[in-house]
């Protein structure tokens, strides 16, 4: 474990020496940095070279292929989650992302549409164990989940127990691997120092998943750019970053893909895609966080 601090310890120094981890408010206008003007105007150019089509807006398709669909409030009912995957289905989502008892019933619907079912594990505190973190994958692939977003135990991380987290990360990703499932790690960043949220990164990536994400929704907070841009940088691009967690437009999705997000989670995916097609949207349904 203290080969993982060390490591912790080079990648704060580099990320420091660089400038990424970010004071909370900007010296041009005093705005919190994620809402500053100038800050997310340089983030979009950076996004617009990098990962051009998509920053930029790109096509419907391609916007919606980089949506997980989400339904995951306690009280969604069948129907609801049927409209869910019938929307999903219709605009092309990467997944829909839903509670593992709704996972089987998402996957009949879903069946040769090309959309894959996602589900949450440990979710949404992360407090529960490793074991049980690793039940609770293995059966919701059998019920057909072709993603699976596991939840870190923020205690643990937050005590220093990082052997603990290190475990509780492994216990899932070892069964998507197996089973040639995605896996994502949520880090609930709104809970974490800037240290802890470089550790949590680096033990993602250590483990072996295919993202980091950003939040449950749950939180005291969703995606912001600044903790994008912190966790691409340290996972590199060998790994996904998931921004998850008040995304409910496309300009928000914009800005989150340009500073370095792979996939979004969103509960308003329909008014994204209907607004990267120029169509009037109405007012979106509640958040499904």
């Amino acid at each position: 474990m203290s080969d993982i601090k060390r490591v912790i310890d080079i990648i704060l120094q580099e990320l420091a020496a660089a400038g990424a981890v970010a004071p909370a408010r900007c010296a041009c206008h005093g705005f919190a940095f994620d809402c500053c003007p100038q800050q997310v105007g340089g983030v979009l150019a950076a996004g617009a070279t990098r990962l051009g089509l998509h920053a930029s807006g790109g096509g419907a398709g391609e916007v919606a292929g980089l949506i997980d669909h989400t339904l995951l409030k306690a009280d969604a009912t069948a129907s609801e989650v049927e409209k869910l995957c019938r929307e999903a289905a219709e605009f092309h989502f990467a997944t829909v992302c839903v509670n593992p008892t709704w996972v089987a019933f998402c996957a009949r619907l879903l069946r040769g549409s090309g959309v894959g079912v996602c589900s949450v594990v440990g979710f949404p505190l992360g407090a529960t164990t490793p074991d049980t973190k690793q039940y609770e994958t293995r059966r919701v692939i059998f019920d057909g989940a072709a993603e699976v977003d596991m939840v870190i135990n923020v205690g643990a991380l937050k005590s220093g127990d990082l052997r603990l987290v290190e475990r509780d990360i492994e216990a899932v990703t070892g069964v998507c691997r197996d089973a040639s499932v995605v896996s994502k790690v949520i880090i609930e960043a709104a809970l974490l120092s800037e240290e802890e949220k470089v550790a949590a990164a680096t033990l993602t990536k250590a483990a072996g998943a295919d993202f980091v994400k950003t939040s449950t929704g749950f939180g005291p907070g969703g995606a912001t750019i600044s903790d994008v841009m912190l966790m691409r940088r340290v996972v590199g691009d060998t790994v996904g970053v998931k921004a998850a967690g008040g995304v409910r437009d496309l300009e928000q999705m914009k800005a989150m893909v340009a500073a370095g997000a792979s996939r979004v989670g969103a509960s308003a995916g329909v008014r994204i895609v209907k607004e990267s097609r120029g169509e009037s949207v109405a007012e979106a349904r509640p958040s499904a966080y």
